[in-house]
């Protein structure tokens, strides 16, 4: 088995879909071998890009307020793992950045997850993660967020923390008023153990 260093040189190195890439290949991942919490985004936006530094934006901001904790304990990939569905910054559509390229789902996911042996608690944020990880659910994302019940202790389903999301959010303020308690109370716990 290769080991979670080995893996994540392999994945900094990857060229893989890089002509579908407009500002090329930067793969941005944070993980240890001792994570406690398993965050599966989407794909880094562009000043995650310019950066390399995960949710290093407006959404990351909103997930830590979410999450209860700072930007130190974010970043500590001792605690938490940062996998994002694709790596590299994908380019923009007409609505937004463009979805996450398959290839790494592909490539990478399966192994790199295997090195994760002390997950706790496992978030998909947004509708690829959850389509990734729960591929036989056909509900809409609201549907599946607010039926976060039936996936925990080991997984909450939340929508993507951008500010394109603030109108989802007025018009489902359960998922602050109920599910952000617990998710906050979950994470505390987690990474408390």
């Amino acid at each position: 088995m290769t080991s979670l260093i080995k893996l994540k040189e392999e994945i900094q190195a990857c060229t893989l879909c890089a002509e579908h890439l407009p500002l090329g290949p930067r793969p941005v991942v944070q993980a240890a071998t001792s994570a406690k919490v398993l965050i599966v985004g989407q794909a880094p936006g562009r000043k995650v890009h310019e950066t390399g530094i995960p949710f290093n934006d407006p959404s990351g901001d909103r997930l830590r307020d979410w999450l209860g904790i700072t930007k130190e304990v974010f970043y500590d990939e001792e605690q938490i793992a940062l996998i994002p569905m694709g790596f590299c910054y994908p380019g923009t559509g007409k609505s937004g950045d463009l979805p996450p390229r398959k290839e790494c789902a592909i490539q990478w996911r399966q192994a790199l997850l295997a090195q994760l042996p002390d997950v706790q608690l496992t978030l998909l944020v947004g509708q690829y993660a959850m389509d990734y990880h729960l591929p036989k659910n056909k509900q809409t994302l609201t549907e599946k967020v607010k039926a976060w019940r039936e996936y925990t202790p080991s997984t909450i389903l939340l929508p993507h923390p951008s500010p394109r999301n603030n109108i989802w959010l007025k018009r489902n303020p359960w998922f602050e008023e109920e599910l952000v308690p617990e998710l906050k109370k979950r994470v505390r716990h987690c990474l408390s153990a």
